[in-house]
């Protein structure tokens, strides 16, 4: 018998620790490194990691080192040198687009080309897997496991952590109980929850759909300010009432609500999206500066739970060809697309057209 963590359980306890400026200690063939979040570090723990005698550096995406013209000599990271007198102020401008403008030289920034840099690549998976910035200060370090025990850090395997960080955690329902709602009394809401630790995610049932036969179904992923709110940002809340409305119309169909909220970097980098948008940016844009992809989301997910309701094929309430093509590679097919073209204001009008443009979306 052992009561230590797993390795999924390791990573979920270094994705707090990350969050609240605690770094981690990585470890792997190349070597080992000690990790934090370049936007969480506190000014004290950077001294302590600049008093491990290596030399530090700010590990950011190619996205992110394209934006600040420094050289991303591994590929898809760049290990940006911290220079001797730089702050966390310094180190934060480097993770975080949001004065750019204001300040757009912030070098020459130099790289650090020798060295691998897997670890560093793991470390910020680990930090975007938290909903923090994707950009960690690492220094390297020797003895790596006497390091974590006598400061009481999480100690993570590189080897067994990577193809984990690179895959979706199983999902298993928790419970599911009878919800009358405005657009159908038979309702029904189902809780599925990652093994992982992770955030959760819903099925909402209309009616009783025969799974024998495509059922009407959204993916749709967590919009707090459209959802809820009512921004008129986005197409998200009047997309997310039309598909529950139809479904109502219909008698039958599944509403998939999963939490990727801000297309999959989390709300407070949605937000700091929105503020580059703000300045000039377009979506996609915005979310390169911040170091992410255009989509961080993944769909698996959808076709996923469906699976495990019991259900094969779909026509799905889309306008994203991508969605369509994820469910048919992961086991479900769409035998329709049904489109879903509302909500189009003044205030987002923009942002649909860069979506149809750049994502291939059909608006």
């Amino acid at each position: 018998m052992s009561l230590a963590p797993h390795i999924d359980e390791i990573l979920a306890r270094a994705r707090a620790d990350l969050r609240m400026g605690l770094p981690v200690v990585l470890t792997g063939q190349g070597g080992a490194i000690l990790a934090a979040s370049a936007e969480t570090l506190p000014p004290e723990r950077l001294s302590d990691l600049r008093a491990m005698g290596g030399a530090p550096v700010v590990a950011i995406t190619a996205r992110r080192a394209e934006t600040l013209k420094a050289r991303a000599y591994d590929g898809d990271v760049a290990r940006v040198l911290i220079p001797d007198d730089a702050d966390c102020g310094w180190i934060r401008s480097v993770a975080d687009p949001a004065d750019d403008l204001n300040a757009p030289m912030k070098g020459p920034l130099a790289s650090q080309r020798d060295g691998d840099a897997r670890l560093h690549r793991i470390a910020i998976a680990l930090a975007k897997s938290a909903r923090l910035l994707p950009a960690v200060v690492a220094v390297p370090i020797e003895g790596a496991a006497a390091l974590a025990a006598s400061h009481g850090l999480t100690l993570i395997d590189g080897d067994r952590a990577e193809p984990l960080l690179g895959e979706r955690s199983p999902l298993a329902e928790v419970v599911s109980a009878r919800l009358p709602m405005e657009v159908s009394e038979q309702g029904r809401l189902h809780i599925f929850r990652p093994e992982d630790g992770g955030e959760e995610h819903y099925a909402i049932e209309i009616g009783r759909p025969d799974r024998t036969r495509p059922v009407l179904a959204r993916l749709h992923s967590a919009c707090f300010t459209g959802d809820l709110m009512g921004s008129l940002k986005c197409d998200c809340g009047p997309q997310l009432r039309a598909a529950l409305h139809q479904m109502g119309e219909e008698g039958a169909g599944v509403l998939l609500y999963l939490n990727q909220e801000g297309r999959g970097i989390g709300l407070a980098n949605k937000m700091r999206a929105y503020s580059l948008q703000d300045q000039g940016f377009d979506t996609v844009e915005a979310n390169h500066r911040l170091g992410f992809e255009d989509d961080e989301r993944d769909f698996r997910l959808g076709a996923d739970i469906l699976k495990e309701m019991g259900f094969s094929a779909v026509r799905l309430l889309t306008n994203n060809p991508a969605k369509i093509a994820m469910m048919e590679r992961n086991g479900i097919a769409v035998t329709e697309r049904v489109p879903l073209k509302v909500g189009e204001t003044a205030h987002n009008r923009a942002y649909l057209a860069t979506k149809a443009r750049k994502s291939g979306h059909l608006l």
